[in-house]
């Protein structure tokens, strides 16, 4: 991973309040929202009733309002969604503008926040909150910070400013989905963009929306295709080119950059490939890699 450095990330914020924010958001999305707390962030997603992603964020407490750090340009469409099952609930949904968020990678990302190296331990930081990234440690962590206050936070945690593209790299590497770059809206399931390895679906919560689905795909082994990391050798394809076995199309890139890319791939081609298949993609050479070490 690349030395320590913190990098403003571009993200659209939503701030849930009220009596009934726990409850409210309890029954809407894939992650146990009672874990949530100034002490530990979380990461889950809204989906449609047929199990289908819609939006997926992390979740941190600030105060007295829970905080949405999902895509940016989304933002809008995510409270509309929301809104529709407010009913008599005792909350509000808003933008969250008074915030940013800034990712801090790097291997010392947890120490130098203070934090143990455990996904979504969080605590307070001025205003704001610092947490490890609850869908895995390995990329560092996330800072929501009053924005006003952020330079001086900033300035006095003495962390150089690193960039984009080399947190994008690391996000890459560890085979983490970026929303719609990566994932397709009322289309993509949770399993084949691996929530259930980042720390995305608490098997365990009541009802949600899509639950049902979720859960049934689960038990009955019904994956045929999972987002991987995959290195690109030769030129680099376009996000959205068809990965080929032979002639036959067998996935699809995604998110690329510098040599690296998350690819929707079949199962049964993506074990070939570790066999010694021969992947391709507009003629560069696909091979995944292993999630957990990028290697």
């Amino acid at each position: 991973m690349a030395s320590i450095g913190y990098v403003e990330l571009e993200r659209g914020l939503v701030s849930v309040a009220g009596a009934d924010r726990q409850m409210f958001l309890q029954g809407l999305i894939s992650q146990d929202v009672d874990r949530i707390s100034a002490a530990h962030a979380a990461y889950g997603a809204l989906l449609t009733p047929q199990g289908k992603y819609l939006h997926d964020f992390c979740i941190a407490e600030i105060g007295d309002r829970l905080i949405l750090d999902g895509e940016a340009g989304r933002i809008d469409e995510l409270i509309s969604r929301m809104a529709r099952f407010k009913l008599r609930a005792k909350v509000d949904l808003a933008p969250a503008d008074d915030f940013t968020v800034f990712a801090v990678i790097g291997q010392d990302a947890t120490s130098t926040l203070d934090l143990p190296d455990e996904a979504g331990a969080a605590r307070r930081l001025g205003d704001g909150i610092a947490f490890v990234d609850p869908r895995s440690a390995d990329l560092g962590c996330r800072l929501i910070l009053p924005t006003a206050d952020a330079p001086a936070i900033l300035a006095e945690l003495t962390l150089p400013e690193t960039t984009f593209a080399e947190y994008d790299r690391a996000r890459i590497r560890l085979g983490i989905p970026d929303g719609v770059r990566d994932m397709d809206v009322e289309k993509s399931i949770l399993l084949e963009c691996n929530f259930d390895t980042l720390n995305g679906i608490d098997w365990d919560k009541g009802c949600y929306i899509g639950q049902e689905v979720t859960a049934r795909t689960k038990y009955r082994g019904l994956i045929k295709r999972r987002l991987v990391p995959v290195s690109v050798g030769g030129s680099t394809p376009a996000s959205g080119t068809a990965i080929l076995a032979g002639d036959q199309k067998v996935g699809e890139i995604r998110s690329i950059h510098d040599g690296l890319a998350i690819a929707s791939l079949r199962l049964d081609a993506l074990e070939n490939a570790r066999k010694g298949d021969q992947l391709t993609a507009a003629g560069a050479t696909i091979s995944p890699l292993s999630p957990e070490s990028g290697d």
